[in-house]
This record gives structure tokens, sequence and C-alpha cells, in this order.
């Protein structure tokens, strides 16, 4: 049995239930919520605690949210989400895309090290003032390959972990496999890669690639659902035929959803939201029924948000 920090304080992985490993509550940019509220979903907060209770309605009891401090994570948010809704919230640190100016300024640039030991100061004593303790490590490339910035960013994410053991999640391209250059970055680093999860893997289809990875030990996020690039419905086979070949345990389906963000001017939160009006629940309501007609058992279905993100968080 293994303790992991919520937004409300640790909890034992045996009590995480249904988790979707791979959700925003909040998606935006700094303090969106507390300066540019205007421009968010109508009454952004109430709108997520709603959207919480009906996933904890429907059985879902733990969202990871993924939200880095460049895409405005803002944690007493989560924090007021997570205690009126009822849903267990897991926050992160780290960066994601937007690596900011001073890692690589004309100046010169923070060091791996310094950016370390910040993940392991909000890992150790709560993020800012207030108290709140992630419980993920995250870094992030993308179609461009992994950057000189995003490469400090990922080493600094490594060191943390070796220092913390809190676990790791990437954001990556795998269109282009760059799972792989961050993967090799992290063995330098000497990280086990039984606490790395790659994200974002159904944004392809090549099953030999999710393989390959799933073989190095990483557990695997197909956590883009309805997403791009590739149909829910090519996503979902990909998801069984992974399934068949053994992998199960190490899956963690999920949407990478924002559950609030900013509304384009004119448009309704309905119209914004009519390509997935099942939100976080679109696993339940549309994915898995999928799976059930392909002809996967029931149990192992019911299992895919529970055993996966269990693993992972345990080091399995």
């Amino acid at each position: 049995m293994t303790k992991v920090n919520t937004v409300l304080g640790p909890i034992n992985t045996e009590d995480l239930g249904f988790t979707l490993m791979h959700e925003h509550l909040l998606c935006a940019f700094p303090n969106a919520y507390r300066d540019y509220p205007d421009i968010l979903v109508p009454n952004a907060l109430e709108y997520v605690i709603t959207r919480l209770k009906q996933a904890k309605a429907e059985g879902v009891d733990t969202v990871v949210d993924l939200t880095t401090l460049d895409l405005g994570r803002d944690v007493l948010f989560i924090q007021e989400a997570s205690r009126q809704s009822g849903v267990k919230v897991i926050a992160c640190t780290g960066w994601w895309l937007d690596v900011p100016r001073f890692v690589s300024g004309i100046m010169g640039s923070v060091t791996v090290d310094q950016m370390a030991e910040s993940f392991v100061r909000e890992i150790d004593k709560g993020i800012g003032d207030t108290g709140i303790k992630p419980g993920i490590l995250k870094s992030a490339s993308d179609m461009g390959g992994v950057t000189p910035p995003q490469e400090i960013a990922l080493r600094a994410v490594a060191r943390a972990h070796l220092k913390t053991g809190v676990p790791i999640v990437i954001h990556s391209y795998h269109p282009g496999q760059v799972a792989k250059q961050q993967l090799d970055i992290l063995k330098e680093e000497g990280v086990d890669f039984k606490y790395v999860k790659v994200d974002h893997c159904n944004d392809t289809t090549d099953v030999e690639y999710l393989t390959w990875i799933l073989e190095q030990g990483c557990t695997m996020g197909l956590d883009r659902y309805p997403g791009r690039l590739v149909s829910p419905l090519a996503r979902t086979k990909t998801l069984k035929a992974l399934m068949v070949a053994g992998y199960g345990d190490k899956l963690c389906p999920s949407h990478d959803c924002l559950l609030s963000y900013v509304l384009p001017e004119g448009f309704t939160t309905e119209q914004y939201e009519v390509l997935n009006p099942h939100r976080i629940l679109y696993l339940k309501k549309v994915v898995f029924p999928w799976l059930k007609e392909m002809g996967v058992a029931e149990g192992k279905i019911n299992q895919l948000c529970v055993t996966g993100p269990r693993n992972f968080l345990e080091g399995k």
C-alpha cells in the first residue's frame, strides 16, 4: 500500500477507486480565475463542481489534474472543487510546453538542479503558501521534439522524482515517436520506467510502437477521447488490441478534457462542447460500450481505470 497526495491531503492508493489519470479542471493561464473570470466559462467553479458531481454519481472516484503552472494551475480552485464535489483530485508539478523565458534567456538559464529543487519544494512543503502538495511530476514535448528548454524541464522532473519518489507523466507527440527521445533522457538520468506514464498514446494506431513503449516498462496513457487526429473508434480498437495483447494492467484511459476553459466570444458552453457533451464521462458513456460490443469482458473493462492507475502510482 502506497500513499499519494491529493489536494485534500494524502490517501492510500487502495482508496483511489475509478481514476481518470489525465484531465484538467481549469485550463487557461496563471491567475485566470482570479483576474479574468469574465473570459472563462460562466461561473467556472460552480460549473466544474456540477460536472464532477455528475461524474461522481456515475462512479468516478478520483481525477488526476495535469494542469501545470504554464497551463494555469490553480490549486485552490481545484481544492474547492474537490471538497464540494466529493471527487478526489491529484494535482501536479512540472512544466508543459511553455517553459518560461528564464530557463533559456539571453542572460543565462536556470539550471536543471535549480528547477528540480523547485519541484521538490512543492512536493515536500506545498505549492506556494497553500500547503497543497502535488502527487505527480509532469514534463512535455510535442511535434518539435525535445527542445533545449524542455530538456532542462524533463531532466529536472527526473531528478525531482529520484529525490521524492513521486511518479512522472510525460506529454508526447506520438505520430513523430517523440517518446523515444524523452525516454532516452529519463534513462540517462537513472529513472526506472515503472514510475513513468507516457501520455496521449492513442494519438497513434501504431501498435508496434505502442508495444515498444510498454515493453520498456512504462505505463501508457490512452487519454485523448474523443480526441483529434485519430477517430474515437480507431482509438478504442487500439485500446482493445493492447488489452488482448495482455497489457491491460498498464493502461490508463482518460480524456484530457478541459472542464473549464476560455470560452470564445459568441459561444455557449453547449455549442463549444458539442463534440463531447459527456465530458469526463465519455469513457463510460461511449468507449466502454464499444469495448463490450467488441467482445471485451465486462470485468476487464471495469478494471481499466482502477488497476492501471493504482499500479502506476504504486510503482508496479
